[in-house]
């Protein structure tokens, strides 16, 4: 009795073993039945709103004057940019910023002995944000005319935005996407398998460069607002079953 009892316990560890090896290759391979592609959707595109924006200072050793001679630069500047075919609500002036300025005293040894007040500077910003891409580029071009004029201003480069970004990025989701596929499809053609369904989708990091450009790609994502021309790529990384 004892003896067949061994064997059958021992009959049936062996059919438990065989089933665990089983089961363990038919879920490796199952892990193993999948294809896994990245395909790239690339657009390129120029950019429809830019923001050019300049500063412009005073200085006085007297704040009333300050302010009179700054005032009198704003409306110059505003007459300057109307003028050049800007409406005037596209034109915005910031707060004014107040700093005082000294001066330090030396004797003839090249101590400092004190600092003496030399009067106050006043600064002032002023902004264009406008769809006339090309008409606000050629002004911030031109500011010489200003500075000729007797306006302390300097310029800042132009930033360039596109408003169509959020269905642009839909579009190359969906090119990504259709390339990832006839990867993957030619990939289980070439095994003589075909595609089956989509297992998991991730989606990489979307990138925003010039155009032509040897700008390097951020793993945070590149976001370029120097150029007007500018090339925009993403990745979608797909996996899927193989039948």
């Amino acid at each position: 009795m004892k003896q067949h009892l061994n064997t059958l316990i021992i009959g049936i560890a062996i059919v438990s073993t065989a089933l665990l090896f089983s089961n363990a290759f038919k879920n490796r391979n199952k892990r193993d039945n999948t294809i896994r592609v990245t395909g790239l959707g690339k657009k390129d595109f120029v950019s429809d709103l830019i923001v050019w924006s300049g500063s412009f200072m005073r200085k006085n050793y007297t704040l009333k004057e300050a302010y009179a001679d700054l005032d009198h630069d704003n409306e110059s500047i505003k007459k300057y940019l109307i003028s050049k075919g800007i409406a005037s609500e596209k034109i915005i002036f910031s707060a004014v910023e107040i700093q005082k300025e000294f001066d330090d005293v030396f004797d003839a040894n090249g101590r400092r002995l004190k600092s003496v007040f030399s009067g106050y500077v006043l600064t002032q910003r002023v902004q264009i944000e406008s769809n006339e891409v090309d008409k606000v580029e050629g002004i911030s071009r031109q500011v010489s005319e200003l500075i000729n004029s007797g306006v302390e201003f300097y310029s800042d480069s132009p930033q360039y935005y596109y408003t169509g970004l959020s269905t642009l990025k839909v579009e190359m989701i969906a090119e990504a996407t259709k390339d990832a596929y006839a990867r993957a499809k030619e990939m289980a053609e070439n095994s003589g398998g075909k595609v089956g369904p989509l297992k998991r989708a991730d989606l990489g990091v979307f990138q925003i460069v010039a155009q032509n450009s040897s700008e390097e790609f951020s793993w945070g994502g590149s976001f370029n607002t120097s150029a007007k021309r500018k090339t925009a790529t993403i990745t979608v990384k797909l996996d899927y079953e193989t039948e």
